[in-house]
C-alpha cells in the first residue's frame, strides 16, 4: 500500500458569508496506475480545496471541501482534463457534511470489498521518458526500465487491486531515496507511479550466452546488439512474455529461426526503430502511421509494395520474413529495452529491422517465466536477454490492420487487454470460453465485458493451463464471479469441455458458432437486439445445427436466436483436417461436387500425388469420411489451389491470404466477375427454404479461364468479385423478404480487407447499414463476446 503523501500547505480560500461545501466523488474506469490521484491532488490544490483522495477496489474516491463554485469547477474538470492513459467511465457525486481543514492529502489505499475499478493496459514508453533514456546527463540514461505515470507496464505486472506497488511485481524492488522522493512529490511526473525505478534500485538486465552464461563486466544491450548483428537468435524478455529476435535483413538468421520454431511459411512480424525504416517496403496511410506511433504499439499489417523502393541506406528485408504474404506486420519499439536494442541516436550501427516473434514453439503459449524460458527456448535461442522483474500476466502482441480508414483488430492483446467492451444490455455474471482456435475468453457482468488477452489454440495442454490461469487472474482483478458458463456447440471443442469440467453446479449454455460471431458484431456496435440483422458469417469451420461444417452462412439473427436464410451449397470435406492442410484436396472435392473432371491439366490435380488422388476419388464416390461443408474459407482454399497459388497450407488461412495477395496484383482495368447460382436444395441434408449458393458455375468459369491462359491474378480478382456479388444479392433478397437493412459482416474470412471493403461498398451504395468489427476480432478471437450476449438472453437478468 502506498504511504500518505505530504499534505498541501496552501490554505483554503473562504469567502465571507459563503458556507463551505463538501462533496464525495467516486470515479470509475481506468483510473488507477495512470496518475489519477496526483492529477486530482494538483487540481484540488489549484482550486484551494481541502480533502483527500484514495484508491479503493471500486475506483478512485475523493472528498473535496471549499466554496461551492470551486467544488463545482473541480467536479467539472475531473473527466475533461484527465491524464492521457485514464478512461473515465462514470463520476458519481454525493454531498457530505463539511468537516473543515486546510489540507488536501493522498491517503493510503483501501482494500477489501469487490473489485470494480479497471486496470490499465501496458503502454508504450512516452516521449519524456525517451528523452531521459537518451540524455547522458540524466540519472536514467540508458536505463532499460525507465517509466512514469504516463507509460510503462501495467496489466502484465498487476497481482491485485487496488493498483499499488504492493500489488505489482515491483513489490520486491525497494525504492532508493531519489526514486522515493520523486514518488512522493506531487509536482513530479512519477508521483505515485508504481513501477518507478532507476539503475540504483530497479530491475537488472542480464545477457546469458551458453555455455558461459552471464558475461561479467559487459553491457548486456551492447553485447546483445553485437550478437544480433552476427546473425544470432535472441530470446528477449518483454512486457508480457519473451520474444525471439533476429536481424530481419539477414536471410540466414531468419531462415534458421523459422526452422527452429517450426514456423512453416507463416509470416514473421518485424520491429523497426522508426517508420522511415519501413516506408520503402510498405504503403503507409495516416491511420496506419497513427497506430504504429501511438501508445498501444500493436503489430500493424501493412500492404507491401510490389517493388520495394530502393532508397540509399534503406534496410533490405530478408525474403523469408513473410514469404507469399501481401502484407508485412510492423511494430515500433514500445519498451526502453526495445529502443536500446535498435539503437539510440549516436549508437554504433546495428540491425535496424528485427524479427520479433512470440517466444514459444509454434502452437504453445508465450513463455513468461525465466526458468521456463531457459528450458523451453533452449532449442530456439542462442542467447537470452532477460531481467528480474517478474511477468505476472502473459500478454502477446496485438495485431491490427486498417480497412477503409478504420482499425480492424485481428488479435486483441497487449495495449488493449484488459479494457472492457461496453455492452448494450446488462448481463448476469458469466464466463464465455470462446472457441478452440485463436482463443480468447470473456467475463461479463452488468454492462461490461472483459475479453482476455490472446490465449492461443486450445489443442495444446500448455495453452489449456494458460487459459485456466488467465481465467483466475481476470476474475481476481475484475471481481466478476461467473454464475453461468458459455461455450460453443461443437461437441469436440476443448474449451467447451473445460467449461463442462469446471461448471460445478453452474449451468453451461451452448451457443451456435456463427450466431455468436454475429452477436459479437451487434454488441460492439451497441445494438440492443430489438431488431434482427442480416448476418453474413464467413469462416473456415463452425459446427452446424444439422451436424455439417458450416462457414458460408447468411443468418437472420438477434440475441435471442437466428434462422438460416442462406448458405453455400454443401460439398464433401474429405478427411477433415488433412484437407484443411492440403488445399488441393478441397479443390478436387469442389470440382467433383460441381461435376468437373479432375484432369491432369489442372494445377490442383497435378499437386495431388497419384496414389492419394486415386484414394480421394474413391472416398468421394463412396462418401467415406466426407462430412458436408458450406465453408467459405474452404472455398477460398479450393480456388487458391485451383489457380496454382497455394496447394499446401503451413498455417491457418495461408491459401486464402495468398489468394488475396494474387488478387491485389490484378490489372485494375478488368471488371469481370464470376457468378454463383442461387438455387433450391440438392444435398439430402439441405432441407428447408434457405437460399443455396452453388459455386459450380464459378468453378467452371475459373477452369475455362485457366485453360484459356488467364493468369492467377485475374482469376483471383474475379473470384473476389464473385463473392462480393453473392453477398450483395442474398442481402438484397433478405431485405425484400423480411424488410431488414442492417448487415453484419463477420467471421475470419472478413479479415480479408479486399473482400470486406468491396462488400461494404456495394451494400452501402444500396442503402444498407453495414456493421464491421473494430473493437474485437472478426475471427474466433471475438467469438466469446457474442457467446456472452446470446447466453444473457438464455439466462435472464434481474
Amino acid at each position: 500500500m502506498s504511504a500518505p503523501s505530504r499534505p498541501s500547505s496552501q490554505p483554503r480560500a473562504v469567502v465571507a458569508g459563503d458556507p463551505p461545501l463538501r462533496r464525495r466523488v467516486t470515479v470509475r474506469g481506468v483510473v488507477q496506475g495512470v496518475g489519477f490521484r496526483p492529477y486530482l491532488y494538483g487540481l484540488a490544490t489549484e482550486l484551494a480545496l481541502a480533502g483527500h483522495v484514495t484508491n479503493t477496489p471500486e475506483g478512485v474516491v475523493v472528498e473535496v471541501e471549499g466554496t461551492a463554485s470551486a467544488v463545482a469547477r473541480f467536479c467539472d474538470r475531473i473527466a475533461a482534463q484527465a491524464p492521457p492513459l485514464a478512461r473515465v467511465e462514470s463520476v458519481h457525486h454525493r454531498e457530505m457534511p463539511p468537516v473543515g481543514g486546510t489540507a488536501f492529502t493522498i491517503l493510503t489505499s483501501r482494500t477489501g470489498g469487490p473489485a470494480r475499478t479497471l486496470v490499465s493496459p501496458d503502454s508504450a514508453t512516452c516521449a519524456d521518458c525517451l528523452a531521459e533514456l537518451a540524455d547522458p546527463a540524466d540519472r536514467r540514461y540508458r536505463h532499460p526500465f525507465v517509466n512514469c505515470t504516463h507509460c510503462g507496464p501495467r496489466f502484465t505486472i498487476v497481482t491485485g487491486v487496488p493498483y499499488d506497488r504492493a500489488h505489482t511485481t515491483m513489490a520486491g524492488f525497494a525504492m532508493c531515496s531519489d526514486c522515493a522522493r520523486e514518488y512522493a512529490d506531487p509536482a513530479d511526473r512519477r508521483f505515485h507511479a508504481q513501477p518507478v525505478a532507476c539503475p540504483a534500485c530497479g530491475p537488472r538486465l542480464r545477457l546469458l550466452v551458453p555455455p558461459s552464461d552471464a558475461l561479467p563486466g559487459t553491457d548486456p544491450v551492447t553485447e546483445a546488439r553485437a550478437l544480433l548483428s552476427d546473425g544470432a537468435v535472441l530470446a528477449v524478455k518483454g512486457l508480457g512474455g519473451y520474444h525471439l529476435a533476429c536481424d530481419a535483413t539477414n536471410e540466414e538468421a531468419v531462415a534458421r529461426l523459422r526452422r527452429r520454431k517450426a514456423r512453416g511459411d507463416k509470416p514473421f512480424a518485424v520491429m523497426a526503430r522508426r517508420t522511415a525504416d519501413v516506408e520503402h517496403l510498405v504503403r503507409l496511410s495516416p491511420e496506419e502511421r497513427e497506430l504504429l506511433e501511438g501508445a498501444v504499439r500493436p503489430v500493424v499489417l501493412l500492404r507491401r509494395r510490389p517493388d520495394p523502393v530502393s532508397a540509399a541506406g534503406a534496410p533490405r528485408l530478408a525474403e523469408s520474413v513473410a514469404p507469399g504474404s501481401p502484407d508485412l506486420g510492423v511494430m515500433l519499439p514500445y519498451t526502453p529495452l526495445h529502443h536500446l536494442l535498435l539503437g539510440l541516436p549516436g549508437d554504433p550501427e546495428g540491425p535496424r529491422l528485427l524479427v520479433m516473434t512470440s517466444g514459444n514453439v509454434s502452437g504453445e503459449p508465450i513463455v513468461t517465466d525465466d526458468t521456463e524460458a531457459l528450458e523451453r527456448l533452449a532449442p530456439l535461442a542462442d542467447a537470452w536477454l532477460t531481467h528480474d522483474r517478474p511477468i505476472h500476466v502473459p500478454c502477446d502482441d496485438s495485431v491490427v490492420r486498417v480497412c477503409d480508414g478504420e482499425p480492424l483488430v485481428l488479435r486483441r492483446s497487449r495495449g488493449y487487454a484488459p479494457l472492457p467492451v461496453a455492452l448494450p444490455l446488462p448481463v448476469r455474471p458469466a464466463l464465455a470460453v470462446g472457441g478452440d482456435l485463436k482463443n480468447a475468453f470473456c467475463l461479463g457482468a452488468g454492462r461490461r465485458a472483459w475479453l482476455s488477452a490472446h490465449i492461443g489454440d486450445m489443442d495444446d495442454l500448455a495453452t489449456q493451463r494458460a487459459f485456466e490461469g488467465a481465467v483466475a487472474q481476470l476474475e481476481s482483478i475484475t471481481g466478476v464471479r461467473p454464475g453461468t458458463l458459455v461455450a460453443d456447440r461443437h461437441p469436440g471443442y476443448r474449451s467447451a469441455r473445460w467449461a463442462d469440467r469446471h461448471a460445478a453446479a453452474r449451468p453451461v449454455v451452448r451457443v451456435q458458432h456463427h450466431h455468436a460471431h454475429i452477436a459479437a458484431a451487434m454488441a460492439e456496435h451497441g445494438l440492443d437486439g430489438t431488431r434482427p440483422v442480416i448476418g453474413v458469417a464467413f469462416d473456415g469451420t463452425g459446427h452446424g445445427d444439422d451436424g455439417a461444417v458450416w462457414g458460408g452462412e447468411f443468418l437472420l439473427a438477434d440475441y435471442d436466436g437466428f434462422s438460416r436464410f442462406g448458405h453455400l451449397a454443401y460439398v464433401p470435406l474429405p478427411g477433415g483436417d488433412a484437407t484443411v492442410r492440403r488445399p488441393y484436396r478441397m479443390a478436387l472435392a469442389h470440382l467433383w461436387a460441381a461435376g468437373i473432371d479432375l484432369t491432369d491439366d489442372l494445377a490442383c490435380t497435378a499437386a495431388c500425388p497419384p496414389d492419394e488422388l486415386h484414394l480421394l476419388k474413391r472416398q468421394l464416390e463412396l462418401d467415406l469420411h466426407c462430412v458436408p461443408t458450406s465453408s467459405m474459407g474452404r472455398l477460398f482454399d479450393a480456388v487458391s489451389s485451383l489457380t496454382g497459388v497455394c496447394h499446401r497450407a503451413g498455417y491457418e488461412a495461408q491459401a486464402a491470404v495468398e489468394l488475396e495477395g494474387a488478387a491485389l496484383a490484378a490489372p485494375t482495368g478488368d471488371r469481370e466477375a464470376y457468378a454463383f447460382d442461387l438455387r433450391a436444395p440438392r444435398h439430402a441434408r439441405e432441407e428447408g427454404d434457405a437460399v443455396r449458393a452453388d459455386p459450380a458455375p464459378v468453378l467452371a468459369a475459373i477452369v475455362s479461364d485457366l485453360r484459356a491462359g488467364v493468369g492467377p491474378a485475374l482469376v483471383a480478382a474475379r473470384f473476389h468479385r464473385a463473392v462480393t456479388g453473392l453477398v450483395y444479392r442474398i442481402c438484397v433478397r433478405a431485405r425484400e423478404r423480411h424488410g431488414l437493412d442492417t448487415v453484419a459482416l463477420t467471421g475470419g474470412v472478413f479479415a480479408n480487407t479486399l473482400l470486406s471493403s468491396a462488400c461494404s461498398a456495394a451494400l452501402r451504395e444500396d442503402g444498407f447499414t453495414v456493421l464491421r468489427h473494430r473493437l474485437v476480432p472478426p475471427g474466433d478471437g471475438g467469438l466469446a463476446l457474442g457467446q456472452l450476449m446470446v447466453a444473457a438472453r438464455t439466462t435472464p437478468t434481474d
